[in-house]
């Protein structure tokens, strides 16, 4: 089989994680995961998501029937102060989140799996970045959170959304903000013969 040629199946249906994988210029599909995404308590963030990236790709993996396909699976938390930050439920918990986020620094975890088929050869790993934001104004939260944006991301905001108007600073890859740390992911990739820049 050419490796180059592989299929790649993203384990997510994020829209965010879809475009990102789009800008590796590889054919790819998309399977999401059905994955229970519970995690114990005493978990560490790196555990959390190399944990859940990993089972994502797993749960795809054993639907799957395309031989010769490499799964990817991926995760990304929010951390303040060693308090994992995820989705809000609702408006009023998506507030909070901005509100403690507010003129602090906190931490974005992404966790990348990819599982070869049949094979099933595996890697994982994470991808640490830190985030600064300004100080966010009350009316500001109010807006944002009518626009709808934070409603389905880790800590209520999206980095290459309105959210950015937030930001200060980001030390750490943009891209694993966003939900898929490309560098990392195309290092497992080459594990498997698939390279972007072929």
């Amino acid at each position: 089989m050419n490796e180059q040629k592989r299929l790649l199946l993203l384990a997510s249906g994020s829209p965010r994680r879809r475009e990102l994988l789009a800008l590796l210029g590889l054919p790819f599909e998309v399977r999401v995961s059905d994955a229970d995404e519970s995690t114990p308590e005493e978990w560490t963030p790196e555990r959390i998501v190399t944990e859940l990236a990993r089972r994502k790709a797993e749960a795809v993996a054993a639907a799957a029937d395309a031989s010769g396909a490499v799964v990817i699976g991926s995760d990304t938390i929010v951390v303040l102060d060693g308090t994992v930050l995820g989705k809000p439920e609702d408006g009023r918990q998506a507030a909070e989140m901005l509100r403690s986020l507010s003129g602090r620094t906190h931490d974005v975890y992404t966790g990348v799996a990819c599982i070869g088929i049949p094979d099933g050869r595996i890697f994982s790993d994470f991808s640490r970045s830190r985030v600064t934001m300004r100080e966010i104004r009350e009316t500001e939260i109010e807006a944002y959170i009518a626009s709808g944006e934070p409603m389905d991301k880790a800590g209520s905001y999206a980095v290459q959304g309105l959210g950015a108007v937030f930001i200060e600073r980001i030390e750490g890859d943009y891209h694993a903000i966003m939900g898929l740390p490309l560098n990392l992911l195309h290092g497992m990739l080459e594990q498997f013969g698939i390279r972007a820049l072929a």
